[in-house]
């Protein structure tokens, strides 16, 4: 049997009807894998984790491929498996999966050509496969209501908010300590559900001047690098938060089964690429938040800072219910980035404009605003993956049949285990 070669131009030259079907789509698999790694020669941000044959990563760097053709390659492709599901012999997740990834990498590549210019929920389709809901600043008003009535005091909202969460910073000398328990929780939790690869770890490092407040970087065979940039004040809450969202169940176990389940069990080569702006994120990033739900449902997550994260970081336990309560109603704020983003990203507002709406709406501190905007920025509609990617998550999650704790977790791990895509989960 011949082997299919993606020339430079970009085109199969080969008559792919003496193929079988598995070898066929096997291919294209390995020339999307090639794909992403020649776009993160244009986009650093791109590729955010590979842990494929190290030749394919030096061959990329090697000899840069033009944007122009990475979009003639990837249509190849998505024309290839359009015709190869017509045989309907290989697994249909897998054909839609590769097929909305390949158009995912192409409409990026118009962006960074310029060639396109899409509005927020344009790039949210072309990019992530769905479009989030739209909400009037209105609905968010009715929360900021709500919380200016429960927090005492006649100074403005934002001044009585940010004066109520410093009470619950952690103390840097004790970020570590917190942190780690915090992890570890989140671990213990999720391994009595999800079989955890043997052999998986990670390391845990705390950095600074960073768009983000946390990152995972699977770096293949079970390791991740986990970092917490800790150049704004970090709340007693984010703890559990980052711990289940970079950890368990989050990005570093949905990373660790992925490579278990479809790379080395099944041999799903483009599973050993992660592109960052693609359907694969909002998948990540929305189980990532809802595993902080599946690991601490209901109170559990306040009874467990309550008991042990506000004495390890020498807060006042007395003061975890209202904190809870405030946090729970500030959480249904969190649409209101959105909003933000999509009036920027559509030109309607400035850089400090939504900075401003960032503080009124979202509640942020005048910096946390200013480095949202710079993810904003660096990330664009990215920011739906977080809170419509759980929502989205959330509701696949809970329309399982079984609703029991074990039942739910079993559904989670399967979304953990398999090529699913934003569309399917509506």
């Amino acid at each position: 049997m011949k082997k299919i070669k993606l020339i430079v131009i970009s085109l199969f030259l080969l008559n792919l009807n003496t193929f079988a079907s598995s070898a066929v789509v096997d291919e294209v698999a390995e020339q999307y894998v090639k794909l992403v790694l020649a776009m993160g020669q244009h986009d650093s941000n791109y590729v955010d984790a590979y842990y494929g044959p190290e030749k394919w990563r030096e061959e990329a760097a090697k000899a840069p491929m033009d944007l122009k053709k990475i979009v003639i390659a990837a249509k190849s492709l998505q024309d290839v498996l359009t015709r190869e599901q017509k045989k309907n012999d290989t697994v249909p997740l897998r054909f839609a999966y590769l097929n909305t990834q390949l158009g995912s990498l192409a409409a990026r590549a118009l962006m960074l050509i310029g060639n396109v210019k899409y509005n927020f929920d344009q790039e949210s389709k072309a990019l992530y496969d769905t479009q989030p809901p739209q909400y009037e600043w209105s609905e968010f008003q009715k929360v900021l209501d709500e919380l200016d009535k429960l927090l005492p005091g006649e100074k403005p909202l934002a001044e009585k908010i940010n004066a109520f969460r410093s009470q619950f910073v952690i103390p840097e000398d004790k970020l570590k300590a917190v942190f780690d328990a915090a992890i570890k929780a989140c671990r213990e939790r999720t391994k009595i559900y999800v079989e955890l690869l043997g052999n998986e770890t990670f390391t845990l490092e705390f950095v600074k001047d960073k768009p983000w407040s946390g990152y995972n970087w699977y770096k293949g065979n079970g390791f991740s690098l986990i970092q917490v940039n800790t150049e704004l004040p970090i709340e007693i809450s984010r703890a559990v938060d980052l711990g289940c969202h970079e950890g368990y169940p989050g990005h570093h176990t949905y990373n660790g089964l992925l490579e278990a389940n479809l790379v080395k069990k099944r041999g799903w080569v483009e599973f050993s690429v992660y592109p960052l702006f693609s359907p694969q994120s909002l998948i990540a990033e929305g189980s990532a938040n809802y595993g902080v739900d599946m690991a601490f449902p209901g109170d559990e997550k306040k009874l467990f800072e309550k008991k042990l994260l506000f004495p390890l970081a020498g807060l006042n336990p007395e003061l975890a219910d209202q904190y809870a309560q405030v946090t729970q109603l500030t959480g249904k704020l969190d649409y209101a980035i959105n909003e933000v983003a999509r009036s920027y990203r559509n030109g309607k507002i400035d850089a400090d404009k939504a900075q401003e709406m960032l503080q009124k709406y979202a509640l942020m501190s005048p910096e946390k605003a200013k480095q949202r905007v710079r993810f904003i920025d660096s990330y664009g509609a990215y920011v739906i993956n977080y809170n419509w990617g759980k929502e989205l998550v959330k509701n696949w999650v809970e329309a399982g049949p079984d609703q029991s704790p074990i039942g739910r977790w079993k559904r989670f791990a399967k979304l953990l285990s398999s090529p699913r895509l934003p569309s399917t989960l509506n």
